[in-house]
């Protein structure tokens, strides 16, 4: 029998919203097929059981079969079709039985297939108010199967993209890792042997581990993005100063410079409203981009000017952009050439933040290239501030007049040590605590005028040591919260808890002292 086609409602697909028809006897199977199409349904008919079950694995949303139809080796391949379908599937299996008593055929019908399959037996003659509320009901079932197919197949995708994502952020974790392990074992043995050396391997760590703060700094920032919890320190930036220090930003990530990297800009402050320490992030995520791609002895170019807009481009003389790249480059983990080597390193996700923290600057990104091997060009516009004096207010940094006296409460025993002997560098007077009940016992012993104060603690965390001392000492300390949790949500539960500042680790040793140098608290 040939099919025949109706108008079925919208499903995944054509096919999967198919009535499959067996019903041997001509006569049966043009008037059920017929009604049925007339009532919008899509029908396909079939004169044999082989040619149905054949059927089945391209998509069917109902089976209808006269049971005539079964006997002999017919029932065998329906339930071995049943039996092979896929985990998500339960097929609606409709049968029409004989008129009059309950025959023991259809007995055995009912026995095989009640248990194990999506089931319901008719008896001839079938009205036609029954037999649509049972092909409606079965292709409603079938719709439900398929939306749990499509969940499936998204989280089995998800999981995929975890693990993927989860291998490359080991791998350019531990990359930096091994190059730090690495230059600690030569300072360790040989740098006080030679003092040239060291100073090699002591850049060499720096500049990893700010490449691992960078790489964090992104990924959380995804996670923030995603969630809209991401905020601005808005102010008047000269975008010409902001390039220029991220442009000595790059040095430090990149160290030995592989590429001819010019830097044009007008004679005038180009100025901007912007948080300037995410117009820094965006410019370095560019500029890093740039040299990622573009071979060892390329150019780069970065330039700022002004007009209508401010204007900042990023152009290279690398590996260039296909018009498919064009279209996916700025969308979170994208991957020119995501190889197994992954030689360039990142994650995907440098791009993706640029566009975000533009867009909320009220400006807009763009990218060209004319192909592969041909280079690519980023341009920010931004809007540009005019007024008659364009340069930015800026902050006079403040030197220490006298050392402080610091109480340091960090449960991790070598970050503990480092910044301790770090601020006795710099001239202060640091004691330690292990835990917060130490750090409390310190603090009531011992004269204390700041105290740096680890969040995630064993005991009391730092949000119940915070609140104790303002409850005991009021204002008279000033408390900076040493954490690895910077949403918008933990700056506030600081605040609340007492806290002056919120520090997100690592910390930057000079953000640090230029915070003491500035003596909130009060001088002695």
């Amino acid at each position: 029998m040939k099919a025949v086609a109706g108008n079925a409602d919208p499903l995944p697909t054509d096919c999967e919203e198919r009535v499959l028809l067996l019903a041997p006897s001509g006569r049966d199977a043009e008037l059920l097929s017929g009604q049925l199409t007339r009532r919008g349904f899509t029908v396909a008919g079939f004169d044999s059981s082989p040619a149905l079950c054949a059927e089945v694995a391209l998509g069917a949303g109902v089976l209808f079969i006269a049971s005539e139809a079964l006997a002999g080796p017919g029932l065998e391949h329906l339930v071995e079709a049943l039996r092979d379908q896929p985990p998500w599937s339960d097929l609606p299996l409709v049968i029409m039985t004989e008129p009059g008593a309950t025959t023991a055929f259809s007995l055995h019908l009912e026995t095989l297939f009640k248990t194990s399959s999506n089931f319901t037996l008719l008896e001839r003659p079938i009205r036609l108010a029954t037999l649509f509320s049972v092909v409606a009901s079965a292709l409603k079932s079938r719709r439900r199967q398929y939306e749990v197919r499509r969940l499936l197949e998204e989280t089995k995708l998800a999981v995929v993209q975890r693990d993927q994502f989860l291998a490359m952020l080991g791998h350019e974790l531990r990359n930096p890792l091994a190059a730090m392990v690495s230059a600690t074992r030569i300072l360790r043995d040989f740098g006080s042997e030679n003092l040239e050396l060291a100073a090699e391997q002591t850049d060499l760590v720096a500049r990893q581990a700010f490449h691992m703060t960078r790489l964090v700094d992104d990924l959380l920032d995804v996670a923030r993005i995603t969630s809209g919890k991401i905020s601005l320190n808005l102010q008047l930036v000269d975008l010409r100063e902001t390039a220029a220090k991220a442009l000595q930003t790059l040095k430090l990530m990149t160290g030995e410079q592989r590429h001819d990297i010019s830097f044009h800009t007008t004679r005038l402050p180009v100025v901007v409203e912007g948080d300037p320490v995410r117009m820094e992030q965006v410019i370095v995520n560019l500029l890093n981009n740039a040299i990622k791609y573009t071979p060892a002895g390329g150019q780069v170019w970065l330039s700022v000017s002004d007009g209508e807009e401010a204007v900042l481009r990023v152009r290279d003389s690398g590996e260039g952009l296909s018009e498919e790249m064009l279209d996916r480059i700025f969308e979170p983990f994208a991957q020119v050439t995501p190889t197994l080597a992954r030689s360039r390193g990142g994650l995907g996700i440098g791009l993706a933040v640029v566009k975000t923290l533009v867009q909320m600057h009220k400006g807009r990104v763009s990218v060209h290239s004319d192909g592969p091997g041909k280079g690519s060009e980023f341009v920010i516009h931004l809007p540009v501030i005019k007024t008659t004096d364009k340069t930015p207010p800026r902050v006079t940094k403040k030197r220490a007049t006298r050392p402080c006296k610091i109480l340091l409460v960090e449960d991790n025993a070598d970050a503990r040590l480092a910044l301790a002997r770090l601020l006795r560098l710099y001239g202060h007077h640091v004691e330690t605590a292990e835990d917060g009940s130490e750090g409390l016992e310190k603090i009531l012993a011992t004269e204390v005028e700041v105290v740096l104060l680890d969040i995630g603690l064993p005991g009391l965390n730092g949000y119940e040591v915070a609140a104790r001392i303002r409850a005991t000492h009021g204002a008279g300390l000033f408390l900076i919260a040493l954490t690895g949790y910077g949403q918008l949500e933990d700056r506030e539960k600081a605040r609340q808890a007492g806290f002056d500042l919120h520090l997100v680790k690592p910390i930057d040793p000079e953000q640090l002292n230029e915070i003491l140098a500035k003596q909130y608290f009060r001088p002695a």
